[in-house]
């Protein structure tokens, strides 16, 4: 069966040339979004995004099954294919009309290039007549409105190519007809009024030619405040001066065979439609665009993809120069050299070309001031190689890639280019190893995309490998990447090889006296396994000051080593991560690596020693010192902005530091994440921590850095409701106080023991644990430790319905902890809590209130979050059901900032009438 979906103009699909209706608007929306990537997956998330949209609902993905389904009863079989994460428009693009009308107009234009005129005329027509209104045009949806938009643009840029075409070919008397309502329709568009004035002219009617010009002026005046443009008014001077160049030049009279120097574009170009139509709108209203990006990611491929697209829109030619900026084994092309090449492709021999710099400079300007070109400035090293070589003409455009970001060149555009996102990539492996491969082993070939990084020249190299080995299947290679030893030998093929991409611009670094430090930093940057890197910390690898550190930071990000990823924090691209850890072992001795990491990985047991200090004074001295000073936070807030700053990087220096060869450093910042992470409610991501640290303690003979540890694995098994284990453990770390000659630290043991037997019911268990535990305490006149035991008493209490005992007892608590935010905060919670179970509910809430505001001066998040939920529970018992919905509001919020729930999870219970507790607080007190 023949299959033809049209959409521009009235929406039609065709089956063997028969109609067939679709109905529903999404069963249209959702085969024309897949209609636009015929031929390649859209993603369930961005189907459902565009095509239900802000209406969206958590039952959209069910409603895109059943429309696909339903499309699936009225298509052919197969039409709709299945692919992981989404579905593909298993149909050739020419049988879409947009995708039809665009590979004409591209053979059109190819055909013209060629100097085939009746060719291009003719494929140019057929192209705009596939054209039957406007695109798109029974859809309202955002994305549809923007993709009609596209369409619309394509299509007059078409029409007017093909007006270029007839113009030159004397076609001006029947163009004069076509094209006057087409620039009534668009007056502001300068290049068809160009066109019209032209054709007027060669009729012999330069007046009206005239009148075009000044009905333009007036309309670019009033609707814009600008005068017309650099071509409008050379025109307009032309027409006054009747210049000769105006004529109809015959093939007798053509001058040289304009320049047409562009590289085969990549046949596997994958996506990149938005970096596409941005530099296609760059290069029709700024003179200069410049695309800049890491090595490998594809910012060449996507300039000439663009420049072959556009090549017909410059009648002078387009000129290709690679700068050679970062070329393995290359050194950077001179300008003068850049120059000589750029002069001779513009019709100069030999010895025309200007031996000096600033000679050829002026010439090339000279030459290109009335030129209507297109120039490819690849590679480039620096502002200062690309800026002689910049046209000189207001027709002319100018593209520009390079690693840096160029922003010191005048007038232009910026554009920074990221890897792919795992759809492309994906995309781009089956285009280069074959389609059949990658659906026979999708999750591998995702496992491929993903440990290439989404960068294109290592996808092209894990394809291109692929291709060579068909009996290798895409499991035997994403194997081979996996091993992160030899990832980047894997990732060499022929001329391909991200290894040495990368390499080139640390020896850039090297070799410019500004970049010494950043060429020293690199490797040593890859010690660490942080997902990212601070000067404070960059500072303690280098042992330099922090500014020291900053500046090769920045300088690194200025290469494209680096990114910034919000201020003063970098990031490292996976695979360049991995050439900065081969640099670290060929480059520094093995003294050096751990005198480095050493001291990274002490900035940050220091600073988490700190933070803890600050956010709760009242846990002793840390047993584990450190070499490093760290940052030197200013208070409490400090500290918790540091903590939320720096978890993913403190669970990774951790984790890191109990497979290294100093379990103090191991166990110190096990242990000092504790209380730091408890304050932010993420004592739960701590539990593999605390246990690996356990383990080490034990194989050295630490019972006190074990008896903590247990103790802290216990408290995170206890919030999981992991209740059993975590009374082994507690009793494990009793053991351990005794034999570390420390039995009054049992306390918090204890303690814990208390709150635990108190949560399963087992009475008389929390009774004798708590009773031990306030022995201690006050043995040791430990006046906080005390009201801690009294506190936890009032839950137990309670909950055995001694209702008054434990208002009585929670008041004393709270008479201990006062003058401590957090104590206090938590205590008066408690007070409130066992008032509510007393059927005292007016004083419960404003028990609460008090608790919730010292409870948020305290930065403790967790115990806020608990709080406001049972603040709102009294609330609602009280019939003020707008105090409920704040307080529960509150409490699913701080869940929600300290990443302890979903935004779906928080939207789901809103809906609730009276919620239910949220799970990350049910094993909570």
């Amino acid at each position: 069966m023949t299959v033809e979906i049209g959409f521009l103009g009235p929406w039609q699909i065709k089956i063997d040339g028969q109609p067939v209706r679709l109905a529903g608007r999404r069963r249209v929306a959702v085969l024309t979004r897949l209609a636009l990537d015929a031929g390649c997956p859209v993603g369930t998330r961005q189907l459902v995004a565009d095509v239900w949209g802000q209406t969206s609902t958590a039952t959209a993905g069910k409603q895109l099954h059943i429309v696909v389904s339903k499309l699936r009863d009225t298509l052919p079989p197969g039409l709709i294919a299945t692919v992981p994460g989404g579905y593909l428009l298993d149909l050739p693009r020419d049988q879409v009309d947009a995708h039809r009308f665009t590979l004409l107009a591209g053979q059109a234009r190819m055909a013209r290039e060629r100097r085939e005129t009746g060719t291009a005329d003719e494929l140019f027509r057929r192209a705009l007549a596939l054209w039957r209104g406007r695109a798109l045009a029974e859809l309202t949806d955002p994305w549809a409105q923007i993709e009609s938009r596209r369409l619309e643009e394509e299509r007059l840029a078409v029409f007017e190519d093909h007006i270029e075409l007839r113009l030159a070919a004397g076609d001006h008397h029947a163009v004069v007809t076509d094209l006057a309502p087409h620039v009534q329709a668009h007056p502001l568009r300068e290049g068809p009024r160009a066109q019209l004035m032209l054709a007027l002219y060669r009729t012999a009617r330069p007046s009206e030619a005239l009148a075009v010009y000044q009905e333009g002026r007036a309309a670019m005046v009033e609707e814009l405040g600008l005068e017309p443009g650099a071509r409008l008014r050379r025109l307009q001077h032309a027409i006054l001066t009747r210049d000769s160049s105006l004529e109809l030049v015959t093939p007798v009279q053509a001058g040289p065979i304009v320049p047409a120097e562009l590289p085969p574009g990549t046949r596997s170009f994958t996506a990149r439609h938005e970096e596409v139509d941005w530099l296609r709108e760059a290069l029709r209203h700024e003179g200069v665009a410049v695309v800049d990006g890491s090595g490998g990611v594809g910012k060449s491929a996507l300039a000439v993809h663009v420049a072959h697209a556009m090549a017909g829109q410059f009648r002078d030619g387009v000129i290709y120069v690679n700068l050679n900026g970062a070329t393995p084994g290359l050194q950077p092309l001179p300008v003068a050299d850049a120059l000589g090449h750029l002069l001779r492709s513009l019709g100069l021999d030999g010895s025309a070309v200007p031996a000096g710099l600033e000679e050829a400079i002026a010439r090339y300007r000279s030459l290109t001031a009335a030129s209507d070109l297109l120039v490819i400035l690849d590679n480039a090293l620096d502002a200062d190689q690309v800026r002689p070589l910049i046209p000189a003409g207001a027709g002319c455009r100018t593209v520009v890639t390079s690693r840096y970001a160029l922003t010191t060149l005048d007038h232009a555009r910026h554009l920074h280019l990221a890897g792919l996102g795992d759809r492309d990539a994906v995309t781009l492996l089956a285009r280069i190893a074959g389609p059949d491969r990658v659906q026979r082993e999708p999750e591998a070939a995702a496992k491929i995309a993903a440990l290439c990084d989404g960068f294109p020249l290592a996808i092209r190299v894990a394809g291109a490998r692929l291709r060579a080995r068909p009996d290798w299947s895409l499991s035997d290679l994403a194997d081979r990447l996996a091993d992160a030893t030899r990832r980047l030998d894997t990732l060499q093929y022929d001329d391909l090889a991200v290894r040495a991409s990368i390499a080139v611009s640390h020896r850039h670094l090297r070799e410019e006296p500004s970049g010494h430090d950043a060429a020293h930093t690199l490797p040593l940057l890859g010690l660490l396994d942080t997902p990212t890197h601070t000067p404070a910390a960059t500072a303690a690898l280098a042992g330099w000051p922090e500014s020291r550190a900053e500046a090769a930071l920045e300088r690194l990000r200025v290469a494209r080593l680096l990114e910034s990823v919000g201020r003063g924090r970098y990031r490292f691209h996976d695979l360049i991560r991995l050439y900065a850890r081969e640099q670290a072992a060929r480059e520094l001795s093995e003294e050096e690596r751990a005198g480095a990491l050493r001291r990274g990985l002490h900035h940050y047991l220091a600073t988490a020693n700190t933070a803890t200090q600050l956010v709760h004074p009242q846990v002793q001295e840390p047993y584990y010192g450190a070499d490093q000073p760290g940052v030197a936070l200013a208070g409490a807030r400090e500290a918790r902005e540091w903590t939320g700053a720096e978890r993913d990087n403190l669970l990774a220096v951790t984790h890191q530091a109990a497979g290294s060869a100093d379990p103090d450093t191991a166990i110190g910042l096990a242990l000092g994440l504790h209380m730091p992470f408890n304050y932010r409610g993420w004592v739960t991501h701590l539990a593999d921590v605390h246990l690996k640290a356990i383990e080490l303690a034990a194989r050295h003979g630490d019972w006190a850095g074990q008896a903590q540890a247990e103790n802290y694995l216990a408290w995170a098994y206890r919030d999981q409701g992991r209740y059993e284990q975590a009374i082994d453990h507690l009793e494990r770390a009793v053991t351990c106080w005794d034999k570390a000659g420390l039995p009054h630290r049992r306390m918090g043991s204890f303690n814990n023991l208390g709150i635990i037997h108190t949560m399963l019911g087992r009475f008389d268990l929390a009774h004798a644990n708590l009773s031990r535990a306030l022995d201690l305490a006050e043995e040791i006149n430990e006046p906080y430790a005390v009201g801690a035991v009294l506190n936890n008493r009032a839950h137990l209490l309670y909950r055995e319905g001694r209702f008054e005992e434990a208002i009585a007892q929670a008041r004393v608590a709270v008479a201990r902890w006062s003058g401590t935010l957090y104590g206090e905060g938590s205590s008066r919670a408690t007070l409130a809590r066992a008032f509510m179970h007393a059927g005292r509910l007016a004083e419960a809430a404003d028990t609460y209130q008090v608790a919730l505001t010292l409870l948020r001066e305290a930065g403790y998040r967790i115990g806020y979050a608990v709080t406001a939920w049972w603040s709102g529970q009294t609330m609602h018992a009280l019939g003020r059901h707008a105090e409920a919905r704040r307080d529960w509001h509150d409490c699913f919020t701080t869940l929600l900032d300290a990443r302890l729930l979903t935004r779906a999870e928080v939207d789901e219970l809103r809906r609730q009438a009276v919620p239910e507790m949220p799970g990350p607080i049910r094993n909570m007190l």
